[in-house]
């Protein structure tokens, strides 16, 4: 097919239609699954996750600058969960009035009292961006959050850009096609899985995925155990209602599930107050902190990522006390910070929901939740903190400016949805993997990114939460 041009191409129906047919066989053909809404536990029925027709485009310098930042936002994350007088003022209004972080915050207390059992740590993450519209037409890299504990897409995000290289060349796009890069996140989150498995120390000892009940990504996941089975390291998945009769700890508090010595629990669940159905779940965790097993991420690191801190960093010196005599990576950091306000009790608070309730549509308000859906935005905004603004309850969320991206043209696939050109907003993630053993950093790594997007019509949800779809950066 000859050079035709991006236009050309949105706007002739009948080869969008072709397309969207080899698009899909595509994701089928390389393996961009996903288990149905019906069958979410069965492999007997599959279907492609959803995806973007054609790649987003993304300007390549705040690209570039969102990886090159990733290995200063790993050495953050790990320091801030070093630093329990810091977690413990950043958190202290919080644990008091949100639930579920004053539990995990429970357990993190208990385990300075009794001192960890293991010197070596893991971090798997993700940190969120948008880019911001300026008044010039340009773009600023802007953090949405950094996700710390289950950071989802890196397997299924190693396997889109062949699908997307494809469409483009099909499309006869050829030139964009070879705009799509290598991206393989699934191997590099493998390799930080492998290393704490190695330094644990135990060849017999298996990495362990402590999974959701419902398990529709489930192929996400494999990408990654399969780095680890490809290592001859063996993995396991368990829920916590698995583990209540079949875990427990030696006295040198190995931690044994059906006998099966664990080196490393990788939480891809455990960040939401509903995966803690009882108080069983409560003490699974526990003894699963107190345990020899290295833990991705352990709860001083999962409370690291919570909405809470990212506020607290934005604060005036505060990344300088991390990162003492570095004011270059201190700059880094702090270029990809939106503005973030405390809703804690007092002057600085009310000043917060004043300014929120003058003009909600400038602002997100956040809570202390992972997983998408949870943000709260315009109208709703004023809803909330009407109800809560002359109490303690306010201090569960902060508040957060609104991202303001460029909408852009595109087709969202999804099974049995009808196929229209939409206007799209999309959310850029870099995965980041480090290893420390002891003060040791023996792994620090960008390993890959994840674009997804969604419709402009939608304000907040990501891909597991139905309303974003995978995508990839076509870089402009």
């Amino acid at each position: 097919m000859a050079q035709v041009t991006p236009r050309e191409v949105l706007l002739n129906t009948a080869l969008i239609r072709g397309l969207a047919d080899q698009a899909k066989d595509a994701a089928l053909l390389h393996g961009v699954l996903m288990r149905t809404e019906e069958c979410p536990n069965s492999s007997e029925v599959m279907t492609y996750a959803p995806f973007t027709l054609f790649p987003t485009p993304v300007p390549s310098d705040v690209f570039h600058q969102a990886l090159e930042v990733q290995t200063h936002f790993n050495v953050l994350v790990d320091r801030i969960s070093q630093d329990p007088v810091f977690l413990e003022d950043a958190l202290a209004s919080t644990i008091k009035s949100d639930d579920f972080t004053g539990k995990l915050f429970n357990i993190y207390r208990q385990i300075l009292k009794e001192g960890q059992s293991q010197s070596i740590v893991l971090g798997l993450n993700r940190s969120d961006y948008m880019l911001d519209q300026r008044e010039d037409g340009s773009s600023a890299l802007k953090q949405i959050e950094i996700n710390t504990i289950a950071a989802s897409f890196g397997g299924l995000a190693s396997k889109t850009p062949t699908v997307h290289r494809h469409v483009l060349q099909v499309a006869g796009l050829l030139e964009q096609s070879q705009r799509i890069l290598d991206n393989n996140p699934a191997a590099g989150l493998g390799r930080g899985l492998a290393k704490a498995w190695e330094l644990y120390g135990s060849e017999r000892a298996v990495v362990m995925f402590l999974v959701e009940d419902v398990q529709r990504n489930i192929l996400d996941h494999r990408y990654v155990e399969n780095e680890l089975w490809r290592r001859n390291i063996t993995t396991i998945r368990r829920r916590f209602d698995d583990l209540s009769e079949t875990m427990s700890l030696d006295k040198d508090n190995r931690l044994f599930v059906n006998d099966q010595e664990v080196a490393v629990v990788y939480f891809r669940n455990g960040y939401m107050p509903q995966n803690y159905s009882s108080e069983q779940s409560w003490e699974t965790r526990l003894t699963m902190e107190r345990s020899l097993a290295v833990k991705c991420p352990d709860i001083s690191t999962h409370l690291a990522g919570t909405k809470k801190v990212q506020q607290e960093l934005a604060r005036p010196g505060v990344l300088e006390k991390f990162f003492p005599d570095q004011p270059q990576v201190v700059e880094q950091i702090r270029a990809t910070f939106t503005g973030l306000y405390t809703l804690d009790m007092g002057p600085e608070g009310d000043q917060s929901v004043k300014m929120a309730l003058a003009n909600p549509d400038r602002f997100v308000l956040k809570p202390q939740r992972e997983g998408g859906g949870n943000n709260i935005y315009g109208s709703e905004i004023c809803r909330v903190l009407e109800g809560v603004r002359g109490s303690v309850e306010r201090s569960a969320y902060i508040l957060m400016d609104k991202i303001q991206p460029q909408p852009v043209h595109n087709y969202l696939l999804r099974r049995d949805a009808s196929l229209q050109l939409s206007m799209c907003l999309s959310e850029l993630g870099v995965f980041g993997a480090y290893v420390r053993q002891g003060g040791d950093m023996v792994m620090n790594e960008c390993v890959g990114h994840l674009l997804r997007t969604k419709s402009s019509e939608y304000a907040d949800g990501g891909v597991a939460a139905g309303v974003a779809v995978l995508d990839n950066p076509l870089l402009v």
